[in-house]
C-alpha cells in the first residue's frame, strides 16, 4: 500500500509541476496551464455578469421606458458588449498583466485576425453598424433575397430571422451591409398591396370599380385612409386587365389578407355576374359556305330518319362556357340597384359621366340601414359625410327632446360637424330602409375638388339653416341676413382648399 501511495504523490508533484510551469512570458508575467484555465473561467464568468445585466437592465428599466422592441435589443445588446469588454480587462488585470504590454501582441493577432478571420471579423463590424444605425432592428418585418420575415436576433456573427413559416434562417450580418433590403416596419409600417383581376371583355367597368372597392372595404385588416383605389390596366389577351390597390398596415399578415380580399372580390363578381375569363382561342373557317352545306345536308339527311352522331363532348362544353351563358337581369329593389344608378338619382350627379361616376365611387361607398337604426348621434364626433341615395331619415335633437326635420333622397347631413370641426348637433335616425353615400372626412375635400357644384349646394343648405348658424356661432346677429352663402362658401375653401 506504502508504493501506490508513493506513486500518488509523485503522479500529484509532477501534475502540480506541469500545471504552474510557464510556458510563455507576457512582459514579466509568465502563463501556465493553471492561470490560463483561471483566466478562461473568470472571462466566462464576465461574460455571464454582462448577459444578466444587460437582461435585467432591459426587463426592468428599458420596458418601464416603453421604449418598442427593436430599441431595448439593440440598447441591451451594446451595453452587454461594453460589460463584457470591461470585465475582461479586470480579469487581465487581476491576473497581473500588464496591458500595455498586449500592444505587440495585439498588432500580431490583429494582422492574423485580418487575414485568416476576415469573414468573422466583417460580421462583427456589420453586427455592430445594424445595432447602432437602427435601420434593422430586432421585431422589423424584412425582405432579404425573396426571404420575408421577422427579425428575432442581432448578434456578434449573424442575424436570426423567422420566415412567416414559422422557420428561423441565420443569415450573416455582412449580408444585410452588402444586399438590399426592403424593412416593411421602418418608420411607417404601412403599405400597398396590389391586387390583378382580370374581368370578361363587355363588363360594365363602372360596376367593376365599385364591387371591387365593396370587397376591399368589407375586410376590417384594409385601412380606410389611404383609401382603396382601382386603376384599369389595359386590355389583356383574354380579359379586362384591372388592378385593386389597398394600404395595410399589418406587412407581415400581406398574404393571409390578399387571400380575403380575393375570396371577397370573388364573391362581389359573382353577385354582379361579372364573368372571370379564362384564356381561349377563336377558330377560323376558310370556306364556311362549304361547312353550311354540309349541315344543311346532315340535317336533311336526319329528316330522312338517318341517325347523325353527335359529339357529346362538344356541347358539354358549349353549356359550361360561361361566356355564353345568359345574364341574370338584377331586380328592381334599390338594395340591387348599382351605386352609379343611384348617384344618377341625386339631383347634383345626375349629369355626371360614367367616367365622373367611377371617380366618384372611388371616395364614397354605399351603406345600408334598416328603419329605425341611428346613423349618428349627437355629441359624437363627426367624421363622415352622407348623402341620402334611397328612403328618408329624421333629425332629432336630443337635448331638447324635439324633431327637428325629415330628409328624403338626394339631400345629404353630417356636413356641419365636418366644416366646423364641433361634434354632432343633432342625432339621425332612418325613418325607413335607407341607402346612403358615406363619405369619410379625408376623401371629402377630394370629393369637393372633382364637384365643385357639391361645394355649392352645401353651402346653399347651411345658408338655409341660419338659426343653427347663429347658434353654432359661424354666423352673427349682423351678418345673418347679408351674405350667409358667400361666407359658408368661404369657409368651405378655407377649409378643404378649393
Amino acid at each position: 500500500m506504502n508504493w501506490i501511495t508513493v506513486r500518488a504523490d509523485r503522479f500529484f508533484e509532477h501534475l502540480s509541476g506541469a500545471m504552474t510551469t510557464p510556458l510563455f512570458y507576457i512582459g514579466d508575467t509568465h502563463l501556465s496551464v493553471s492561470a490560463i484555465v483561471k483566466l478562461i473561467i473568470l472571462a466566462i464568468f464576465a461574460f455571464i455578469i454582462a448577459r444578466i445585466v444587460s437582461e435585467g437592465i432591459k426587463r426592468s428599466l428599458l420596458v418601464r421606458m416603453r421604449l418598442d422592441r427593436g430599441s431595448r435589443e439593440s440598447i441591451a445588446t451594446i451595453i452587454s458588449y461594453i460589460l463584457a469588454t470591461i470585465g475582461c480587462i479586470f480579469v487581465l488585470q487581476a491576473a497581473g498583466i500588464n496591458l500595455t504590454s498586449l500592444t505587440v501582441l495585439a498588432g500580431v493577432v490583429g494582422i492574423g485576425f485580418g487575414f485568416g478571420l476576415q469573414n468573422l471579423a466583417s460580421n462583427f463590424i456589420s453586427g455592430l453598424t445594424l445595432l447602432f444605425e437602427h435601420q434593422i432592428r430586432v421585431g422589423d418585418f424584412i425582405e432579404i433575397d425573396s426571404l420575408l420575415g421577422t427579425v428575432e436576433t442581432i448578434s456578434i456573427r449573424s442575424t436570426i430571422i423567422k420566415t412567416i413559416d414559422g422557420l428561423f434562417v441565420i443569415i450573416p450580418n455582412i449580408k444585410f451591409v452588402e444586399t438590399n433590403i426592403i424593412n416593411w416596419s421602418y418608420r411607417d409600417p404601412r403599405c400597398r398591396l396590389r391586387i390583378p383581376v382580370g374581368v370578361a371583355y363587355g363588363s360594365d367597368p363602372v360596376i367593376v370599380t365599385e364591387a371591387l372597392l365593396i370587397a376591399a372595404r368589407m375586410e376590417s385588416n384594409v385601412l380606410s385612409h389611404p383609401s382603396p383605389k382601382v386603376w384599369f390596366r389595359g386590355f389583356g389577351d383574354n380579359a379586362l386587365d384591372f388592378e385593386l390597390l389597398v394600404w395595410i398596415d399589418q406587412p407581415q399578415e400581406s398574404d393571409a389578407i390578399k387571400s380575403a380580399v380575393n375570396f371577397l372580390i370573388d364573391y362581389e363578381l359573382r353577385n354582379r355576374n361579372i364573368e372571370i375569363p379564362f384564356p381561349q382561342q377563336d377558330l377560323w373557317l376558310r370556306n364556311p359556305q362549304e361547312l353550311t352545306q354540309a349541315f344543311h345536308h346532315n340535317k336533311d339527311d336526319h329528316s330522312n330518319g338517318k341517325v347523325v352522331p353527335h359529339n357529346t363532348k362538344n356541347s358539354a362544353e358549349l353549356k359550361s362556357n360561361p361566356s355564353i351563358s345568359e345574364h341574370i337581369t338584377p331586380g328592381k329593389a334599390p338594395n340591387n340597384w348599382t351605386l352609379r344608378d343611384l348617384l344618377r338619382r341625386v339631383t347634383y350627379f345626375e349629369q355626371c359621366t360614367d367616367l365622373e361616376l367611377r371617380q366618384l365611387i372611388e371616395y364614397g361607398y354605399r351603406q345600408l340601414f334598416p328603419a329605425g337604426q341611428i346613423v349618428c348621434k349627437e355629441d359624437a364626433p363627426g367624421d363622415s359625410f352622407y348623402i341620402i341615395l334611397s328612403g328618408a331619415v329624421e333629425v332629432l335633437s336630443q337635448k331638447t327632446n324635439q324633431y327637428i326635420a325629415t330628409l328624403h333622397e338626394g339631400e345629404f347631413f353630417g356636413e356641419i360637424s365636418l366644416l366646423l370641426g364641433t361634434p354632432r348637433t343633432a342625432t339621425v335616425k332612418t325613418s325607413e330602409d335607407s341607402i346612403l353615400f358615406v363619405v369619410e372626412r379625408h376623401d371629402l375635400q377630394k370629393l369637393l375638388i372633382e364637384q365643385p357644384n357639391l361645394a355649392d349646394q352645401i353651402a346653399q343648405k347651411l345658408s338655409e339653416r341660419q338659426q343653427a348658424l347663429r347658434d353654432l356661432g359661424l354666423l352673427d346677429g349682423d351678418s345673418l341676413g347679408q351674405t350667409p352663402f358667400i361666407k359658408i362658401r368661404k369657409r368651405i375653401q378655407v377649409l378643404f382648399g378649393i
